[in-house]
């Protein structure tokens, strides 16, 4: 029964892993392209409604993925933190705690504290570069 709650757990962990580097690749992903399209809205003809509609879309849509995603990554950070405490629970119990650092943890915060940190970057840049360039008209 500890071989398969041990498999369950490990699936879980790599499923955690696969689901936040699809958030963060998307996420960095879409803030770039819409850097791009807003920068190049901001520099088309101001009375342009059109322009507008996809300047302001666009930046809808930077602050909607950025808050799921970052509250994805917060919640996979929780997670990842329960199932690995499981997992050092079940390696104590078993007398093989000595083969899994425990600062791993540790690491795996600090990791996500970077991730968060990159995505929350670039949709911040991603909203403001076009918006300095819009004033800078």
């Amino acid at each position: 029964m500890i071989e398969r709650v041990h498999e369950h757990i490990t699936q879980e962990l790599q499923q955690n892993a696969r689901t936040d580097t699809i958030f963060i690749l998307t996420a960095i992903f879409l803030n770039l392209v819409t850097l791009g399209i807003n920068s190049g809205q901001a520099s088309r003809n101001p009375k342009d409604a059109t322009a507008w509609i996809v300047f302001f879309t666009f930046t809808a849509l930077v602050i909607v993925i950025n808050f799921v995603v970052v509250n994805g990554l917060l919640k996979g950070k929780q997670m990842r933190t329960k199932l690995i405490t499981g997992l050092l629970k079940m390696y104590k119990d078993n007398n093989v705690e000595g083969y899994y650092d425990p600062t791993l943890l540790t690491n795996y915060s600090t990791r996500y504290n970077l991730f968060l940190l990159a995505v929350g970057f670039t949709g911040v840049v991603a909203l403001l570069v076009p918006i300095f360039l819009l004033g800078g008209r």
